[in-house]
């Protein structure tokens, strides 16, 4: 008998959700477990993480399926195509969920995705509900519904004490992307 897949959170205002995500995923490819990190917000940018994915091949696979962060800075997409594209990776995601190629699948910025409204909760609840039974789910993002923490077994919220940012600090390359 294999043993039960955990339904894991990361959530909360502090940085740190992706990055404790991409550790898990460290620790799971250095067993030969096979990982998928499916994002769902993130996708006009380019990060670090996307080159060190690269490196965790065959094991690590890393869809990059969002249209970018919605409503800020550099953002000109309509909303119908961020929710088009958060509709897309959902169905990306069940489609690895139930594959059974992995032994990980990581939602990155899903909670996100369901805050702005992008995401239908029930859908989501449905996603979580029918994985199988021996895989682990990992789902990322501030404002994690309260149905999702629920149905969780693991939560860790991330809160911020101190920002660079906030005394004039620019993101830097290798810590913030």
């Amino acid at each position: 008998m294999s043993e039960k897949g955990l339904v894991i959170v990361y959530t909360g205002g502090g940085k740190g959700k992706t990055s404790a995500a991409l550790g898990l995923v460290l620790r799971a490819v250095g067993y030969n477990h096979k990982v998928c990190m499916i994002q769902f917000v993130k996708g006009s940018w380019h990060y670090g993480e996307l080159d060190s994915a690269k490196r965790l091949a065959p094991e690590f696979e890393m869809i990059t399926a969002g249209k970018g962060f919605v409503g800020i800075l550099d953002d000109k997409s309509p909303r119908e195509d961020h929710v088009k594209a958060a509709n897309d990776t959902l169905d990306i995601s069940k489609e690895k969920i139930m594959s059974g190629k992995f032994d990980v699948v990581i939602l990155d910025e899903i909670n996100y995705a369901l805050q702005l409204k992008l995401l239908n909760l029930d859908d989501v609840i449905d996603l979580i509900k029918s994985k199988p039974p021996e895989l682990d789910l990992v789902l990322t993002g501030n404002h994690a519904e309260e149905k999702v923490i629920e149905l969780a077994d693991l939560v860790t919220e991330m809160k911020e004490i101190k920002h660079p940012f906030k005394s004039g600090i620019k993101a830097k390359k290798g810590i913030d992307f």
